[in-house]
């Protein structure tokens, strides 16, 4: 009997039949994916929440930029660009734009 002209029986309630190299392919496929997620499953950890700041408000004065304002803030020796992205995240700023009477979050002086 060649390949071209076997077809297998239909089943009377037709439902599908699986041979036993297909059993074999759908038990590995099931363990290989409970596998996976077993040992990916644990590791969806938060983070813990960042702690508090202690914060006072600064008015903006006229002519003053983010940049001048941290530097104000910057210890010496420390980069006054990492100051800049702490005031830009503490107060939610999508740009380093200010304006004169504008009041921002700034960490208080130890």
């Amino acid at each position: 009997m060649s390949a071209a002209t076997w077809a297998p029986a239909p089943s009377s309630r037709g439902e599908l039949r699986l041979t036993p190299r297909g059993r074999r392919v759908v038990w590995t496929a099931a363990v290989l994916l409970a596998g996976g997620a077993l040992l990916t499953g644990g590791r969806a950890v938060a983070e813990a929440p960042a702690p508090a700041v202690p914060v006072d408000t600064y008015t903006v004065g006229s002519g003053e930029s983010l940049w001048s304002i941290a530097a104000g803030f910057t210890d010496p020796g420390e980069d006054v660009r990492v100051t800049v992205d702490d005031l830009a995240d503490l107060n939610n700023m999508a740009s380093s734009e200010l304006v004169a009477g504008q009041q921002i979050l700034v960490p208080t002086a130890d």
